[in-house]
């Protein structure tokens, strides 16, 4: 599971001398399988909160290295304030990979589907999602929600993944999915 592509959440021009980490560092969240990460940055070159930077593999044009995964604890303040925000535009960039979710998502247990761990929906809820999806896959978020009758799914959907990166429990939908 690599990242090729993530979006800076703090920035620490003068390293984490907690840490013993010299350079410039930046905390960032992968865009494809929502994995916190902390890299360096090349000297001399400046990122912005919010920024979309290169980390796959080959020539980078800001990030020196990966340093390593981290904690949604370890963030800072400042990541976790605008965190939510930032996976919000993730979630509606990416709308046909989070769909996707809602069209082949399967039970956990037998007694629990993995979409009941979106906040709102429940049992009643979740059946009308899989016989909708049964006559037609959903195609858009605006298209689930008029079927089903459930509004703002982005932001459940958002609230879903935050409670995953705080590993509230050991299951996972969004959050380092390869399906999606």
């Amino acid at each position: 599971m690599k990242e090729e592509f993530a979006y800076v959440l703090d920035f620490f021009p003068y390293g984490k001398p907690e840490k013993f980490i010299k350079e410039p560092v930046v905390h960032c969240i992968g865009e494809k399988y929502l994995i916190l990460l902390e890299v360096t940055i090349k000297p001399n070159v400046k990122v912005d909160l919010k920024e979309r930077i290169y980390i796959g593999s080959g020539k980078r044009d800001k990030v020196n290295r990966i340093l390593r995964r981290i904690k949604y604890n370890e963030l800072s303040e400042t990541a976790k304030n605008i965190l939510e925000e930032l996976l919000l535009e993730i979630v509606k960039i990416n709308e046909k990979r989070f769909i996707k979710i809602f069209n082949i998502s399967a039970p956990i247990t037998s007694k629990k589907h993995s979409l009941e761990l979106i906040s709102g929906i429940g049992k009643k809820t979740l059946e009308i999602i899989l016989s909708e999806r049964a006559k037609k896959p959903f195609e858009s978020y605006e298209d689930l929600e008029k079927r089903v009758g459930v509004t703002d799914i982005k932001k459940a959907i958002v609230k879903r993944i935050i409670d995953e990166l705080q590993e509230k429990d050991e299951y996972k939908l969004f959050v380092e999915n390869i399906l999606i």
